[in-house]
C-alpha cells in the first residue's frame, strides 16, 4: 500500500467518481453552441452541463491530449525536455494550422509542446506523436488507452492533431474529464498560458501567437487550447483561476466568428458569479495517524498534499462529512509523501470526491532486537 501509485491510474479512477453525478446547478446561461460544460477545477464536480454527452468533432482540442502523453512521458522520466525530435517527412507534410516545420528538422520536446500549445501546430502534434508512441499509429493506441483510463466512453480519437476524420469524435463531457486531468499534470498549464513565443528567428521570423484569445481578453484565464474545422464548429476548452475558485468550461460547435470565445466568457462569467470556493483543510494538515507495524516508530502521521476545497452555490448552506479510509496494515519501511489511504468528502449524504493521505514522515524498518523487545513487552 505503500508503494507510490501511478499519477494517471489513481485521477482517472478519482474522475470515474467525480463525473458519476447530474451538475451542480439545475439552470445556466442560455449559450448558442452544440453543447457546454463547466466544471469545479479542484473536486471535478460539474456545475452546468448542456447535451455534455451529445457527439461532437473536438479538432484542435485534441491536442490537449497529445500534450498530455508527451508531458507523462517527461514526467515518468521516458524522455527530457531537452531532447530532440526528429521531423519526419509526414510530420512536415501536415496542413492546416502549422508551425512551418521541415523534414530532418530537429526541435527539443519542450519547443515541440510550445509549438502545440501556442501555435497549435498540427505538425509539431504529429512529430511528437511518433517520437512519444515509437510510431503514429502507436501514439494513437495510447491517445484512446488514456481515454478509455480517463473515463472518456464517448470519445474516440484517430489522430493527434484534430485534423476531421468521420471516426475522430468525442463530448463536452470527455473533454472535461480531459482538461481536469491536463490542469493537473505538472507544466501543462505554463504551456497553455504563453500567449507569444518566436519560434524561428531565422531565415524568417516566426512568432506563434495564442490562439486562445482568452488569455489576454478574460482575467485569470491560464488555457487551455481552441479548435476549429467547417465540421466541428468554433471549439474552446478554457480555465481560469479567481481567488480560491477555478473553472473550466468547454464550449463546442459554434459556429459565428469568435463566438466560442463569447460563450466561454459567458459560461465563466456564470460560474464566478454563482459558486464560491470553501476550504476545508490546509496542505500538510494532519489528519490521522496510522499504527505501523516492524517500525523504529509505532504510529505515523497522515496528512495532505493539498489544500482540500469543495464549490458550491453563493448562500448555500450544506451539510459537508467527511471519511477517512485507511489500509488495514501498514509495514515498515515508508517514506514520507507515500500514500496511505484517502479522505472522502460528502455534501448532503452525496460522494463528492476523494483525497490521497500520505505519510508525513519516514519510518524506518525496526531493528531485530527492537521487535523482540516490543513482543516480549506485549508479552
Amino acid at each position: 500500500m505503500h508503494k507510490k501509485m501511478g499519477f494517471g491510474v489513481f485521477l482517472g479512477i478519482l474522475l470515474l467518481l467525480f463525473f458519476s453525478g447530474k451538475a451542480l446547478a439545475e439552470n445556466g446561461p442560455a449559450l448558442n453552441c452544440k453543447s457546454a460544460l463547466l466544471l469545479d477545477g479542484s473536486s471535478g464536480e460539474v456545475l452546468y452541463e448542456m447535451n455534455g454527452e451529445e457527439k461532437a468533432y473536438p479538432a484542435s482540442v485534441t491536442k490537449i491530449m497529445t500534450i498530455c502523453l508527451a508531458l507523462e512521458a517527461v514526467a515518468a522520466g521516458s524522455v527530457s525536455l531537452d531532447e530532440q525530435v526528429m521531423v519526419s517527412e509526414a510530420a512536415a507534410s501536415m496542413g492546416g494550422s502549422q508551425v512551418y516545420l521541415f523534414p530532418g528538422e530537429s526541435r527539443s520536446v519542450e519547443e515541440m509542446l510550445i509549438a502545440i500549445a501556442v501555435g497549435s501546430g498540427n505538425d509539431a502534434s504529429y512529430a511528437m506523436a511518433e517520437f512519444i508512441g515509437g510510431s503514429y499509429e502507436n501514439f494513437i493506441q495510447m491517445m484512446n488507452e488514456k481515454a478509455t483510463e480517463l473515463g472518456m466512453q464517448g470519445t474516440n480519437f484517430a489522430n493527434p492533431h484534430g485534423l476531421h476524420e468521420e471516426n475522430h469524435y468525442t463530448t463536452a463531457r470527455d473533454l472535461g474529464k480531459l482538461a481536469y486531468y491536463a490542469i493537473h499534470l505538472p507544466g501543462f498549464l505554463e504551456y497553455t498560458s504563453i500567449y507569444e513565443y518566436e519560434f524561428r528567428p531565422e531565415p524568417k521570423l516566426l512568432t506563434l501567437w495564442n490562439t486562445n484569445r482568452l488569455l489576454k481578453w478574460y482575467e485569470g484565464t491560464d488555457g487551455i487550447k481552441t479548435g476549429y474545422t467547417s465540421e466541428a464548429g468554433r471549439n474552446l476548452v478554457a480555465t481560469a483561476k479567481r481567488e480560491d475558485l477555478r473553472l473550466i468550461s468547454v464550449v463546442l460547435g459554434c459556429q459565428e466568428r469568435q463566438a466560442h470565445f463569447k460563450e466561454s466568457m459567458d459560461l465563466l462569467n456564470y460560474g464566478f458569479n454563482s459558486f464560491s470556493c470553501r476550504l476545508l483543510h490546509t496542505a500538510g494538515e494532519q489528519i490521522a495517524s496510522l499504527p505501523i507495524s516492524k517500525g523504529k516508530k509505532d504510529t505515523i502521521p497522515l496528512i495532505l498534499k493539498q489544500d482540500v476545497s469543495y464549490t458550491a452555490q453563493k448562500n448555500e448552506q450544506a451539510l459537508i462529512t467527511e471519511k477517512i479510509i485507511l489500509p488495514p496494515l501498514l509495514k515498515a519501511p515508508v517514506s514520507a509523501g507515500d500514500p496511505c489511504g484517502e479522505l472522502r468528502i460528502f455534501r448532503d449524504g452525496r460522494f463528492l470526491f476523494s483525497v490521497e493521505l500520505q505519510a508525513g514522515e519516514d519510518v524506518e524498518k525496526a531493528s531485530w532486537f527492537r521487535s523482540w523487545r516490543k513482543l516480549l513487552k506485549c508479552l
